[in-house]
């Protein structure tokens, strides 16, 4: 009975991690970019109030003054994705938005260009498909490594907290 008991154990944990089954197992490294990158529990959904409508990041960000000015340095000069307001709009979390901000700065693609492919397009694109629509002659290789080093740097002005000032 207890032979029986951990053979049906052992496949199951077997089949769990999709290692029976006719499926095979995905690489080792296939991310998808566009994961909720403050892992809230909306878990890549819009950033949900309790009331369903989508909540608004931009208000988070534009109260933490730090981040604010970490960000705005990262914006277009001109045009309507010259605002935090404007920029972010679209995005479904403060991950995703800040992501796309770092991606723009490091590879040099213009922020416009991105925003679209990732809000606008149908279906909207998640950011490595961005990436590689606007540089084809990248590699997936190349696409995960530039993604996944925003993804980071997004990460770290996530956690950016805004700075007491000592009061005299």
């Amino acid at each position: 009975m207890f032979g029986l008991s951990f053979i049906l154990y052992l496949s199951g944990t077997a089949l769990a991690q999709g290692k029976v089954g006719g499926h095979a197992p995905e690489p080792a490294h296939r991310v998808d970019h566009d994961r909720d990158l403050d892992h809230n529990k909306t878990h890549g959904k819009a950033d949900v109030r309790e009331d369903g409508k989508e909540g608004n990041f931009i208000a988070r960000i534009q109260r933490n003054p730090e981040l604010s000015e970490k960000l705005q340095a990262l914006l277009p000069k001109t045009g309507p994705n010259s605002t935090l307001a404007g920029a972010a709009m679209g995005f479904r979390n403060e991950g995703q938005f800040i992501a796309a901000l770092h991606v723009s700065k490091n590879l040099g693609i213009p922020f416009d260009q991105l925003k679209a492919k990732m809000t606008t397009s149908d279906p909207p694109m998640k950011l490595g498909q961005a990436i590689h629509a606007l540089r084809p002659n990248m590699s997936g290789k190349e696409v995960d490594k530039v993604a996944d080093k925003a993804e980071k740097e997004a990460r770290v002005d996530e956690r950016t907290r805004p700075t007491m000032k000592p009061t005299t």
